[in-house]
């Protein structure tokens, strides 16, 4: 079977450009005993990725130059010499900016064709929701608290502020547009949303939080973190899930200027990594496939179609042009 593919051609130098990646003509190999054709349905473009796009080793691996990228993706089995899958089972898998690819049945993931559409599980159901539903929980929430998230209108932040509001918490965002803000203030039903291009975010942030916050959820890093920091209770709690503010700097920026609060106040900030919290993913689909199931958790997506646009559509991450969790539709 014939099938397309997005290498690095280039490592980024700030904020990618197309020339930065080429899009391949492939030929896959005849399956072999225990092995799965699919063919994707749709990937996933996600910030993290712009991080193993430097050369520098992180938490995972760097992206190889001239190789194959990957990332998340929903598909269906095309074909299959493996008794585990079955020609129109729908799985999950790490192989994505791909159409086709062959794998093993410990690379796949089954999930319910009777959830659609099926790039839930990219979304909500997926890596980013499960990346909300773990910091939730890593933040150790409790009914009333209030809970600050930047970033907030992005694929994890929105899910993160759903989910707080089911556990009886008070939710302000912060988001980069006012059609993000409605977005946030009218489908997800945060208690409080502002823009954070509207004016220094920490007053800002007291005015939508007086009487200060218990929890920030942290998308973003920068002022977003340095207010937040300000912001916070006694003995308040910090989940640094991601950084996008920094990404695409070419040299690191300073830190807070007001990190000693984390002292003075006895703050706790954990880092978060969702491939931690794999061996529990089974509890994060009982539990947040039920809130999806019964219409209490919104899934908001950001649809991009075909494999030669799914370098914009990551590009576009970073300029801000999803609500909600980007995709690109590949058939």
């Amino acid at each position: 079977m014939k099938s397309r593919e997005i290498r690095l051609a280039s490592r980024p130098k700030g904020v990618p450009v197309a020339k930065n990646f080429i899009l391949t003509p492939t030929e896959l190999p005849p399956l072999q005993d225990q092995q799965v054709l699919v063919r994707n349905l749709f990937m996933s473009v996600d910030p993290y990725m712009r991080g193993r796009m430097n050369e520098a080793k992180s938490y995972v691996p760097p992206f190889g130059l001239g190789q194959v990228l990957d990332g998340g993706a929903v598909g269906e089995v095309v074909e299959s010499r493996a008794r585990e899958f079955k020609p129109g089972d729908a799985v999950t898998s790490s192989f994505g900016w791909r159409e086709c690819f062959v794998a093993s049945p410990p690379e796949l993931h089954p999930v319910s064709r009777g959830i659609q559409p099926l790039s839930v599980y990219l979304g909500a159901l997926g890596m980013t929701g499960m990346t909300a539903w773990a910091g939730l929980d890593l933040a150790r929430l409790q009914a009333g608290d209030t809970v600050y998230i930047s970033g907030a209108a992005g694929a994890v932040g929105n899910v993160a502020g759903q989910l707080a509001r089911l556990h009886g918490c008070r939710v302000i965002g912060s988001a980069g547009s006012a059609e993000k803000v409605k977005f946030l203030r009218e489908e997800c039903g945060f208690d409080g949303a502002f823009n954070y291009r509207d004016g220094p975010v920490l007053e800002q942030l007291n005015r939508a939080a007086p009487d200060g916050v218990d929890v920030y959820f942290d998308n973003v890093g920068g002022e977003a973190l340095e207010a937040a920091l300000s912001a916070l209770r006694l003995n308040g709690r910090i989940i640094a899930c991601g950084g996008i503010s920094g990404y695409n700097e070419e040299k690191p920026r300073p830190g807070p200027a007001n990190l000693f609060n984390i002292t003075t106040k006895r703050l706790t900030m954990r880092g978060l990594i969702v491939s931690d919290w794999l061996s529990r993913r089974d509890e994060f689909e009982k539990e947040v496939g039920g809130y999806f199931g019964s219409g209490q958790l919104k899934n908001k997506e950001t649809v991009v179609e075909g494999i030669d646009h799914a370098v914009g559509a990551f590009i576009g991450l970073f300029r801000g042009q999803n609500v909600g969790k980007m995709v690109v539709k590949l058939t």
